[in-house]
């Protein structure tokens, strides 16, 4: 543990953060409706700090779970990859940019609300998959690791789908725009990672 607290401080951090405010919110009803995004009262002007908040907490245990496993097995690392200020800036911004989308298509319906930190792990995950785009990504329902540039493609293909055609209640616009977050914030962060990039895929290629 404390190997990540020295290599991976700002990653560490808001692990640690999501967890406890999504285990709070989960006994906390009052905590849980103050923190989830409200599309219809944030593009009135209201409660617009939601933007922020609603990415701490989760719907429930399951939710948490796939959210920090999809963290844990890139954000540590991303972090070494893209500097510690540099990782913070692409979670937040993320966090906040993905759900923009969701407050323009909702903003009129009052009953609609949306939580959990898909966004900005979809931006982790995709910032990471620029710095090592043929490293083995599982996938389901495929049965064997894919190159992670496949995965992304793949990924967005269907964020995009189910975003015009899905009825499961999930925020598939949010993370599909945090990984386009985590694609444009990164190459703005470290405009060398594009070259390297491309060198990589060029290689895997040939």
């Amino acid at each position: 543990m404390s190997e990540y607290l020295t290599l991976a401080p700002v990653a560490s951090f808001f692990f640690a953060i999501t967890i406890a405010c999504s285990l709070l919110a989960f006994s906390n009803e009052n905590l849980y409706g103050r923190m989830m995004l409200h599309p219809y009262s944030v593009s009135r002007g209201q409660n617009v700090i939601t933007l922020l908040t609603s990415g701490f907490i989760h719907k429930d245990w399951m939710h948490l779970f796939f959210n920090m496993l999809s963290y844990y097995f890139f954000a540590f690392q991303l972090e070494v990859y893209i500097g510690h200020w540099q990782f913070g800036v692409l979670y937040l911004a993320s966090l906040i940019i993905s759900d923009l989308p969701t407050v323009a298509k909702h903003k009129d319906h009052y009953n609609y609300h949306s939580l959990g930190a898909s966004g900005a792990v979809s931006a982790v995950i995709f910032s990471f998959i620029m710095y090592s785009p043929l490293s083995q990504m599982m996938i389901l329902p495929i049965p064997f690791p894919i190159p992670a540039i496949i995965f992304g493609v793949l990924y967005l293909v269907y964020c995009h789908f189910a975003s015009k055609h899905s009825r499961d209640n999930i925020n598939h616009d949010a993370h599909m725009y945090g990984a386009l977050c985590g694609l444009f914030i990164t190459a703005i962060l470290h405009p060398d990672v594009l070259q390297s990039f491309i060198q990589q895929v060029k290689g895997g290629v040939i």
